[in-house]
């Protein structure tokens, strides 16, 4: 019997991903989610539990049924206008939920721990490309929140022998090539999907937040990687840790933690994505000039020379024509809920 790892958000955007992921590497993913912004027709790779993070019970239940070898952990709030709205929800939804998770797996003897963090941690570094060692300082609570359950996957570290892999980054684009998953939110807020909402009429038009910033064209400027990409990071971290599990204290990072930086070391403009989804899409693109948005950083760019070094990890598909030319085959299937 294939070894089970529970995949929370797994019937998200990048859940779903990761689940196909694990399952082509002879893994079973359990997907544990409350659906409150997944799909039930995203999980197609291995069983379905749906249950909430803050409900211990639960999962409780779901460890001792399924006696998973890891956790993948995506299930998070993520958006930086709400962020900064709502405070108390993204410490509540991520950090008391995450919290939850971590002692529920410690509890089931469950110590392999995969976390999906973001570059959000660091805050605005313009112009330096970000690593590992760059300081922390978030601009919102979701940023905030996502460095206090990395520090938290470092105290249990310590105190029970949890050992985590960290991932850090930004733009998560495209799509899964054979148009099996996709990303598919309502209401949708990421750049390329709107984007391509756009092209095809499902909204007036596309508003740019922002055009008077510091940068080549005046647009925020972020790292975009290909979500399957993405997940092969993920499950190469996974494999480091079992085959790890003998390693050293003093070599798995702080309290048993190693943190990776997963990023391309360059980024694009608002604009010069526009301009790449026009020609991948042979549509113009309907867009108008809006006001800066609250929380966003001018530039975010992030290396991932350690990612290659210690896991082996490549972003060979983390090209523009790449990303938005997957995103537009499954934006054309009409996604979930049809």
């Amino acid at each position: 019997m294939a070894d089970k790892v529970l995949v929370t958000g797994g019937a998200g955007y990048i859940g779903s991903h990761a689940c196909k992921a694990l399952a082509a590497a002879g893994y079973i993913p359990v997907t544990f989610d409350n659906l409150c912004t997944g799909w039930r027709e995203a999980v197609k790779f291995g069983p379905f539990e749906q249950g909430d993070l803050m409900d211990r019970a639960r999962l409780d239940e779901v460890f001792a049924a399924h006696k998973p070898i890891a956790v993948m952990h995506f299930a998070a709030l993520s958006q930086v206008g709400e962020a900064m709205r709502e405070p108390g929800k993204y410490w509540r939804g991520n950090v008391c939920a995450s919290l939850n998770l971590i002692e529920a797996a410690v509890d089931a003897g469950c110590l392999d721990f995969v976390f999906s963090s973001t570059c959000a941690t660091y805050g605005d570094h313009d112009g330096v490309v970000l690593d590992e060692t760059t300081p922390q300082a978030p601009l919102n609570s979701y940023g905030a929140s996502k460095r206090a359950i990395e520090n938290m996957l470092k105290d249990f570290g310590a105190a029970h022998g949890l050992r985590s892999v960290i991932f850090r980054y930004f733009n998560v684009a495209g799509a899964d090539p054979d148009a099996q998953v996709g990303e598919f939110h309502q209401p949708e807020t990421h750049l390329i999907p709107v984007i391509l909402e756009a092209i095809d009429g499902k909204r007036p038009a596309l508003t740019i937040n922002g055009t008077d910033y510091d940068t080549r064209d005046g647009t925020c400027v972020r790292d975009y990687v290909h979500v399957m990409d993405l997940v092969d990071a993920h499950v190469l971290g996974l494999k480091w840790l079992r085959d790890g599990r003998g390693r050293p204290a003093d070599t798995q990072g702080e309290g048993g933690a190693e943190v990776f930086c997963l990023g391309t070391g360059s980024g694009f403009s608002v604009r010069e994505v526009i301009d790449q989804a026009r020609l991948a899409t042979n549509h113009a693109v309907p867009m108008t000039e809006g006001p800066r948005r609250e929380g966003d950083a001018v530039s975010l760019v992030s290396g991932s020379a350690r990612a290659g070094e210690v896991l082996g990890w490549r972003a060979d598909r983390s090209t523009l024509p790449q990303m938005i030319g997957d995103a537009w085959r499954w934006h054309q299937t009409g996604g979930y809920g049809k």
